[in-house]
């Protein structure tokens, strides 16, 4: 019996914490949400905490623009984060917010909200509790995993794209909206994401970097599938 739970041991993937960034309209969460499919893995969304948090705010009447009010509330709301790639779930309070967050109203104010560093402390601990209680390994796309909450992680991918690219995709998944118009408020964002002084939008020095422009998103999938596996098999 011993020696067939050693084999098993042997033969079993190694477990793997994935931090996937880069800027809104890469193909972040489609890449990532596949990839954790594939290969077994958990996943986390870290922008729809970011999201979810902002709801919260918003509903509770929190001034979006007082960095002082936003900081004093953050601790209130409960944040709870699904990790089944094929069905991820977020809920706050125990109410279900996957459709609330994807509001433009609250796209237009998350950046405000995540900037203040209380918020980003409480993220930041969350995120690195659920990693840590994945087993089988996880994939973690946002904007700062492998420059601050995963600094650690056995990969880092930067996945990039042209404005042109990411607006067009972003404008397929809103649709309607204009793609000018979409390019704008990409490229306001990422000033807001980069530019804030707690937790940067940055690629990590030890990040592998992906331009998604020219790829298709099966291309994507497959390299980062690829990098994993070869982490897993150097383990």
């Amino acid at each position: 019996m011993s020696v067939t739970v050693e084999t098993a041991a042997r033969t079993a993937p190694a477990a793997v914490i994935v931090a996937i960034d880069g800027p809104s309209g890469t193909g972040k969460s489609s890449t990532s949400k596949a990839v954790a499919a594939k290969l077994g893995l958990s996943y986390l969304d870290t922008g729809a905490q970011y999201r979810a948090i902002t709801w919260w705010m918003i509903s509770n009447g929190i001034d979006i623009g007082d960095s002082a009010e936003i900081a004093v509330a953050a601790a209130k709301p409960v944040i709870v984060s699904g990790t089944d790639p094929s069905a991820p779930t977020i809920t706050v309070d125990g109410e279900d917010a996957s459709g609330p967050i994807r509001t433009q109203d609250v796209t237009s104010k998350v950046s405000a909200v995540s900037a203040v560093p209380e918020v980003r402390a409480l993220i930041t601990q969350l995120q690195r509790d659920i990693a840590a209680a994945a087993g089988q390994g996880i994939v973690v796309e946002g904007r700062d995993i492998g420059t601050t909450v995963l600094p650690d992680a056995d990969l880092k991918v930067f996945l990039t794209a042209s404005p042109e690219a990411r607006a067009a995709r972003r404008s397929g998944e809103l649709k309607g909206s204009d793609v000018a118009a979409t390019r704008e408020a990409l490229i306001k964002r990422d000033a807001a994401d980069s530019g804030r002084k707690t937790s940067p939008l940055a690629k990590a020095d030890d990040a592998v970097e992906v331009d998604t422009t020219e790829l298709t998103l099966d291309q994507v999938i497959e390299c980062v599938v690829t990098l994993i596996e070869e982490k897993r098999a150097a383990k």
